[in-house]
């Protein structure tokens, strides 16, 4: 999952950043709100976590000029206003969840995988798919009693096929929601994570649709 983090402030956006690619997910971070708001005008993100008190642009302007142009990203809301005023007008505007800060990175973590499964119509971390269950967090999958253990890019491969499944992806779709703007990605980086999954759990699983990108089949038993 490809996330932009819009936080001002260098050192909390650092622990921020470090502690979210540690958990598996792909961030870029901007530390204003017109450099986000650029960054939103380009990339497709799957959630933002995002600062009200910014420079530039504010974090509630950042937020309502989403909503008025009809984007449903899922934003969590991280501030320093703690009043219920405060809360109730960010809710309003459009914010998903809210954290007040300080706040636990575990339980940003938390709040993160959260709004993504609400984002997809499941109420549990867990995936299911024919004798197949991914459970994410864990970045374990489980086959009757075998349980095969992934490496965190090889989930986020295989969450992004389960939760697109009957549709393809390019490699460039898959490279997106896998790196943010600092990393490097080597040219053959994608097709390397497919040939492993397909090793760990049998190639009838991901299928390439010859230029277009790789499919997992809806299910439709």
């Amino acid at each position: 999952m490809r996330i932009l983090l819009v936080e001002d402030d260098p050192i909390l956006g650092n622990g921020i950043e470090v502690g979210l690619k540690q958990a598996g997910f792909a961030v870029d971070w901007a530390q204003d709100g017109r450099s986000a708001q650029l960054a939103l005008e380009t990339t497709a993100y799957e959630l933002v976590v995002l600062d009200l008190g910014l420079p530039r642009v504010t974090g509630m302007d950042l937020l309502r000029q989403l909503r008025t142009r009809g984007s449903d990203v899922p934003v969590l809301v991280l501030t320093a206003r703690d009043t219920v005023r405060d809360r109730v007008a960010g809710l309003d505007a459009g914010a998903d969840d809210y954290l007040v800060k300080p706040f636990d990175l575990a339980e940003l973590v938390a709040r993160i995988r959260a709004l993504s499964r609400r984002a997809h119509g499941r109420s549990v971390d867990a995936i299911r798919y024919r004798d197949l269950v991914l459970v994410p967090d864990s970045l374990t999958v489980t086959r009757g009693a075998e349980t095969i253990t992934l490496s965190g890019r090889e989930c986020a491969i295989l969450t992004d096929l389960l939760e697109h499944r009957g549709t393809a992806l390019s490699r460039a779709r898959l490279e997106e929601s896998l790196y943010g703007w600092n990393e490097e990605v080597e040219s053959n980086a994608v097709e390397v994570h497919i040939h492993n999954l397909r090793r760990k759990l049998g190639n009838e699983l991901i299928k390439t649709i010859r230029g277009v990108g790789y499919l997992i089949p809806r299910d439709t038993g």
